[in-house]
């Protein structure tokens, strides 16, 4: 064995050495998945996720931290007057609708009957006009058809108000807002701007 060499069983005896004081280290998973009670900002999150845009790359337009970005969305913190200005700008809403402070005090949390899935396909092959109300459905993982039945109103007219911006009668606005626990100015927000 040459002599630069080390036998073996010494670089053993050194490799449970450090194991000993070094620990096996520390597994951490890379994306957390958040619970439905961490979401602050459920308005921002669901046109972000409607618009398939990620936390990230909304920190990079904006020239902001992700971090900054994430305390936002989970934490229900408000932006500067300038951060709100550009997000605002970039996202195409009024700052009411995307920091609304009653909102953001609540956090309330949705209380489904049985679970739901969410289908992808919803978005790959419709167009979305709703994305607020879209969105939501996304952040919650609800199936369409799913809300539509717990809110009392026909899959198809529910699909109307996703896909063609249709607004309801101020009484379906009202089922609505009574199961997603979001004022209907807000729900329906993309169907009174466009």
């Amino acid at each position: 064995m040459p002599k630069n060499q080390q036998e073996p069983h010494k670089i053993q005896a050194w490799s449970l050495i450090n194991r000993k004081y070094l620990g096996q280290g520390v597994r951490v998973k890379r994306f957390r998945r958040p619970k439905r009670s961490q979401i602050r900002n459920r308005v921002l999150l669901a046109i972000l996720m409607a618009r398939d845009m990620k936390l990230s790359r909304l920190a990079e337009e904006l020239s902001v931290s992700s971090r900054s970005v994430s305390a936002w969305v989970y934490e229900g913190r408000i932006p500067s007057r300038t951060n709100l200005d550009k997000v605002c700008r970039l996202l195409g809403y009024p700052s009411h609708i995307l920091f609304n402070e009653a909102l953001l005090r609540q956090s309330p949390i949705v209380c489904q009957p049985t679970p739901s899935r969410f289908m992808k396909r919803t978005i790959a092959h419709s167009p979305q006009s709703n994305a607020i109300l879209t969105g939501l459905c996304m952040v919650y993982d609800f199936s369409v058809t799913d809300v539509s039945i717990w809110i009392g109103v026909h899959p198809g007219t529910f699909r109307k108000w996703l896909h063609q911006c249709h607004l309801p009668t101020p009484a379906l606005q009202e089922k609505a807002e009574n199961f997603f626990r979001i004022p209907r100015h807000i729900l329906f927000a993309d169907c009174e701007l466009h």
